[in-house]
C-alpha cells in the first residue's frame, strides 16, 4: 500500500468517523425534543435544593493532585504503544522506557517533597 493510499484511506475514515458523529446527533435532535420546564435550571443535589452557589472555587492545593495524576495518566498513555513494539525494537525500547520512567519518579519525588501527596 502507498503513502497516497494510507492517506486516502486515513481521509476515509476522518471523514466516516464525522459523518457518523453527525448522523447521530441529527438522530437524536429528531427523536429527542426538549421541553423546557422551570424545574430544570434549578441547582439540584440528591433531589434536594443545593445550599452551596453552583459556581465554586476549588482550592489551589488540588492542583498537584491533578498535575500528578496527568503525569501518570499520560504514562499509561505511552506504556500500551511501547509494550507493542518492545519485541521488535528490544533494548533501547527498554532503556527508553526507562528514562522515561526515571524522569516520572523524579516528578513524583518532588511532588512529595513539596507536599503534594499530604492528606490536607
Amino acid at each position: 500500500m502507498s503513502s497516497l493510499q494510507q492517506y486516502g484511506l486515513l481521509l476515509a475514515l476522518v471523514v466516516g468517523t464525522v459523518g457518523f458523529i453527525l448522523l447521530i446527533y441529527a438522530i437524536s435532535r429528531f427523536f429527542g425534543k426538549a421541553r423546557q420546564e422551570p424545574g430544570k435550571d434549578v441547582p439540584a443535589t440528591a433531589g434536594q435544593l443545593s445550599r452551596d452557589p453552583v459556581w465554586v472555587r476549588y482550592h489551589a492545593r488540588y492542583y498537584g493532585y491533578a498535575l500528578l495524576f496527568l503525569a501518570f495518566d499520560m504514562e499509561m498513555a505511552y506504556m500500551y504503544p511501547w509494550a507493542v513494539v518492545y519485541k521488535q525494537v528490544g533494548i533501547v525500547a527498554l532503556l527508553d522506557m526507562g528514562v522515561f520512567l526515571a524522569i516520572l519518579f523524579l516528578g513524583l519525588l518532588y511532588g512529595w517533597s513539596q507536599g503534594a501527596l499530604r492528606r490536607q
